[in-house]
Parts: C-alpha cells; sequence; structure tokens
C-alpha cells in the first residue's frame, strides 16, 4: 500500500472508529512512518537501528544474502509488510527448506493479525499505527513472502489487467517494464516491476517485486501465475480486498478503545461505513495511481477538520533535542519502543514454529535493546 492509504485512509478509519481529530492523526502518521522508519533515518536521529521497519533502495542494494543477511531482510519484511497468514501452512511433496518459505506467504485473517492487534491494546497511539499498518498490508501484499525467493515470489509472464464490464470482465495483457524514472503508465496497463533475476535469493525477488506496484494500487484487477502455486491463476481483486482493509481496520481500532472483548477473523465494520459506502467505493475504485486527495478531502469532510499533508520529519526535533531519559516520552520514542515489541513478537511467533528464516527469538534481545536505550538510569 501506498501514503494514500496508510496516512489518509487511515486517519478516515480512525475517526470513524471513534478516535478525536487528533488522535487520528497520530494514528495515521504512526502507520505511514513505518514505511520510512529505515537504519539511514535511524542512524541520521541517533535511534537504535534494530527499530528499523523498512530498508531503503540503496540498502537492499548493499544488503547481504548470506544466512545472517537474508534473515535480518526477513526479520523486517515479514513483520511489517507481509506478516505470514500460516506459519504451520502444510504443502505435500517438499522439502523442509521449501516449506519454510511457503509458510512466509501473506495473507489476512492469520493467527499472527489477531496478536498484532491485541498487542496494541493499551498500549500508545503509535502501536495502533503500527499495527493497523501491518493489519492493511495483509490485504494489500497476500500472495507473495516478505523473505527473498524465486521460488515463492517469482510470477509467470501471462498476466492480465481486469476491467468491469456489464456482468463480467474485460482482459487486457499487462506489459512490463524496469523503468523505475516513469510513472505507471495506468491507460496502456505498462507497469514496472523488478529484473527478473534466477538467482534464488536475490533482492529482486523480495515481496511483491516481480508484480511491480499492482498490489498497492486500490483500483485494479488482475489474473497472474504465482510460482508456488505452481503457476496455477490466481485472481487478485483489489477494490474488494481494500474495502475489507478499511472496515477490518474500524473494527480492529474499536475493539483497542475498548468496545468490543476480543478481535475476531474476518469481521468487518460494514454498518459503521454504511452512510459513506458509495462514496469510499468510489475512492477505491478511481484509476489514480494515488488518491490522497480523494481520502484526504473524505477525512476533512469527516471530522471537520483539515487533514495536515503527512511529513516525514514532524517529530524529528523532538526526538532530537530530547534527552536519553525524556526519549522515551517523545513521539518517536513511542513508535520505536512499539515497532521494537510488534517485531520482537512476530520473529519469537516465526522462530516457535521451527522456521529459521528470521533467525532466533529474537524476543529477549529486542527488549534487552529497549530497556537499555530508554533506561532511566
Amino acid at each position: 500500500m501506498q501514503e494514500d492509504f496508510h496516512y489518509y485512509a487511515t486517519y478516515c478509519a480512525a475517526f470513524i472508529a471513534g478516535y478525536s481529530h487528533e488522535e487520528s492523526l497520530d494514528i495515521a502518521y504512526s502507520a505511514q512512518f513505518v514505511d520510512h522508519c529505515s537504519r539511514t533515518l535511524l542512524s541520521k536521529i541517533k535511534a537504535p537501528l534494530t527499530a528499523a521497519t523498512t530498508q531503503l533502495q540503496l540498502e537492499l542494494m548493499d544488503a547481504r544474502t548470506d544466512p545472517a543477511g537474508l534473515q535480518d531482510i526477513t526479520r523486517i519484511w515479514s513483520s511489517f509488510h507481509f506478516l505470514p497468514k500460516d506459519l504451520y501452512a502444510q504443502k505435500e511433496k517438499c522439502s523442509k527448506r521449501y516449506l519454510d518459505k511457503y509458510r512466509l506467504l501473506c495473507g489476512p485473517n492469520g493467527d499472527l493479525v489477531v496478536k498484532t492487534v491485541e498487542l496494541a491494546r493499551d498500549k500508545p497511539l503509535q502501536s495502533v499505527g503500527i499495527a493497523m499498518h501491518v493489519l492493511a498490508d495483509t490485504w494489500a501484499h497476500s500472495n507473495f513472502a516478505g523473505t527473498p525467493s524465486l521460488v515463492i515470489n517469482n510470477t509467470n509472464y501471462e498476466f492480465y489487467e481486469l476491467f468491469p464490464d456489464g456482468d463480467s470482465f474485460s482482459e487486457k495483457q499487462i506489459t512490463f517494464r524496469h523503468k523505475t524514472s516513469v510513472p505507471d503508465d495506468l491507460e496502456n496497463s505498462i507497469y514496472t516491476n523488478s529484473l527478473y533475476q534466477a538467482n534464488e535469493n536475490s533482492i529482486m525477488n523480495l515481496g511483491h517485486g516481480r508484480a511491480g506496484h499492482l498490489p498497492d494500487y486500490s483500483f485494479i484487477r488482475y489474473r497472474y501465475l504465482p510460482a508456488w502455486g505452481e503457476y496455477e491463476e490466481i485472481i487478485k481483486d483489489n477494490p474488494g480486498d481494500y474495502l475489507r482493509a478499511f472496515t477490518q481496520m474500524i473494527y480492529a481500532m474499536k475493539y483497542i478503545r475498548g468496545e468490543s472483548p476480543s478481535f475476531e477473523k474476518a469481521v468487518y465494520a460494514m454498518d459503521a461505513v454504511e452512510p459513506w459506502l458509495s462514496r469510499i467505493k468510489g475512492i477505491i475504485e478511481k484509476r489514480q495511481l494515488l488518491a490522497c486527495d480523494d481520502w484526504k478531502a473524505f477525512g476533512e469532510e469527516l471530522s471537520g477538520k483539515q487533514v495536515t499533508d503527512y511529513r516525514m520529519d514532524k517529530y524529528f526535533d523532538e526526538y532530537l533535542s530530547a534527552s536519553k531519559t525524556e526519549k522515551d516520552d517523545t513521539f518517536l520514542g513511542r513508535f520505536i519502543r512499539g515497532a521494537l515489541t510488534h517485531k520482537g513478537m512476530v520473529i519469537d511467533e516465526i522462530q516457535r514454529s521451527h522456521n529459521r528464516l528470521a533467525g532466533a527469538a529474537r524476543g529477549k534481545f529486542i527488549k534487552r535493546i529497549i530497556d537499555e536505550y530508554f533506561s532511566k538510569d
């Protein structure tokens, strides 16, 4: 997903869920900051590098792809962008090595998304935003894994965009190119994807790189052949998935606010959006590279207040000027603690499933980092 959903749509969902305007902005900022909190940024503000929630392209280009390097990549991308749906999934006639990668496939309504939402309850708003980013991405990034893998994440040349046509769909074959300097051409179904690399562990085979930005567009429907499915056809309906993501966020935040005793899988707050359902569907299904303006306008109509644009450095000065004993109480200090706590939970769950792709259990290590960095002594 992109800034349009992680920031502006998340603001709308938070406000509908009952948060105030100011609280909704804090949740939305935290959700979007997950896509920017790299080691490069953390180094700039002198924060613990272990709290990284993403990796810049330049960082990935320099990343090691030996076992330790791959574990580091997997810890970040599987925790925050490709949350595994079923760490105990079964697949016949495959090796343990392949099965471990297969079990990292992202998807909605898994046990880990329940743990993610539950972990955010009774936590600062920064943790709520992190959880909403992770939850939303389980819908957009479904069917891809947050670890470099050709045998899992590769796609076949047969890739078709589907267009509503009466009671059915017409289709147009997608053309992929590798020029990141030009925007995707929606009119002609020309999209940028990662360059094919036969190396199983190439960074080009991380996540949905082989499908380009298609998973990040709310309007698109497409059919394709994933490597992990033995190249059998899958149809991806992003408009339906994004609506479920939006309403599941509302339901999750209502739970976090204490309006329900538990967070259940496959429950969506459709009743909460009924007054604006047509408007929301219209934004989701509109063909455009970014829907920021439309979500922003909707958010301002909901709250009657200005939804300030996302600014990545909004809280840098507060964090940099705080003493070591004060950093824990800054906006970014609370985000860092939330990121470390969430990452530790996911890595522990992966390790508990006897899957070593994210390395050994990290919960105690990350707790030590938190305790040392935010020590009041």
